[in-house]
């Protein structure tokens, strides 16, 4: 199933688990494909979509598309933190008295997220950019009254109520779905894979929920693991590379994204992405010719729009997947930080 802009809102994938389209506003992605699984002790879903009103009227309406509701909700199985996945799992909670499960490393942002304020976001934002080279007019937005007013998105997200454990099976009676721990995206990412033979009887292993981690067009964001209070050098994309690899061995007959839409040979899309970073990683090493910060870098890698046409949080995006990648070259000895240098800069080896 490809689904379009006009296409509908709910689908039915067979062997009980149905897709709902669930809107993110004023985002390119359009929406947020939550899945509903039937158990044996009523619907379970897979991610719930942003918190807006229109959100939330595009899945209770769903729901009630599908012939059940959200009050009958049992269970709510979170990929990641995101709030285009986990926006709506305290109103699904609420509205169902179902549980929200989580992988711990992205619960314990979620502690974290909530325990901070957003002025010390702000600070940290701005140090992590000054740290970056980027230039004062940009970092200046931060530290203005004006801008600490404004609500960041995913403030107050729900407390999940249950450990998603890797390797084993999700309490969902009736159903037979594993846990897969892919971080990189986040760092508690998890793909869902449905060891149950596919209802159309393709040729392969069940079906994989994958959440962000594999989608059919587009590669995620991997960026940095952002912890005001923590100063651990991850190495993100290195995690995401390695959870694609265990992915594309699952053999799994169908991926069921949370963007976009379905698709098969899981395999051949893992070597694409891996190919692209791996284009991406070596296009970074012919820039580093001379030491560059990661602010230059992200101002002379390929994106989807010149640089200049980069609205302003996109870029703070762009700069944490730009030191993501620069982390990798790090890791792997093709780069180094330059001795002494303030902010830091980074140079082929």
């Amino acid at each position: 199933m490809k689904s379009s802009p006009g296409g509908p809102s709910t689908f039915d994938h067979g062997g009980g688990v149905r897709s709902l389209r669930v809107p993110i506003p004023d985002n390119p992605l359009g929406h947020t494909l939550v899945y509903v699984v039937d158990t044996d002790r009523g619907p379970v879903l897979i991610d719930t979509g942003w918190d807006d009103p229109s959100a939330w009227e595009a899945l209770t309406s769903g729901l009630t598309a599908c012939g059940t509701s959200v009050e009958a909700l049992h269970g709510v199985v979170v990929t990641h933190h995101h709030p285009d996945h986990h926006g709506l799992s305290g109103k699904a909670r609420e509205a169902s008295g179902a549980w929200v499960a989580m992988h711990a490393a992205d619960a314990a942002i979620v502690r974290r997220t909530r325990g901070t304020k957003p002025e010390r976001w702000y600070t940290y934002m701005a140090d992590k950019l000054t740290a970056a080279g980027a230039p004062e007019e940009h970092i200046a937005p931060l530290r203005t009254t004006p801008a600490r007013r404004r609500t960041l998105p995913g403030l107050a997200p729900a407390l999940p109520d249950r450990e998603i454990v890797p390797g084993e099976f999700l309490d969902l009676p009736g159903r037979r779905l594993r846990a897969i721990w892919t971080p990189g995206h986040t760092p508690g990412h998890v793909c869902l894979h449905l060891e149950e033979e596919h209802p159309a009887r393709l040729g392969g292993q069940g079906r994989l929920f994958s959440g962000d981690h594999l989608l059919p067009e587009i590669t995620p964001h991997i960026g940095l693991y952002e912890d005001p209070d923590d100063d651990t050098v991850t190495d993100p994309l290195g995690d995401y590379l390695d959870s694609l690899e265990r992915v594309g061995r699952l053999g799994a007959a169908e991926i069921l994204p949370a963007h976009q839409h379905p698709f098969t040979d899981a395999p051949s899309r893992v070597r694409e992405l891996l190919a692209h970073h791996e284009d991406r990683l070596t296009g970074l090493l012919a820039l580093l010719s001379v030491p560059l910060t990661a602010w230059q870098v992200a101002e002379r890698m390929e994106w989807n729009r010149p640089w200049d046409q980069i609205p302003y949080g996109s870029r703070n995006i762009a700069v944490s997947e730009a030191e993501a990648h620069l982390r990798r070259l790090v890791k792997q000895g093709r780069a180094e930080a330059v001795t002494g240098s303030d902010p830091v800069t980074y140079v082929a080896v």
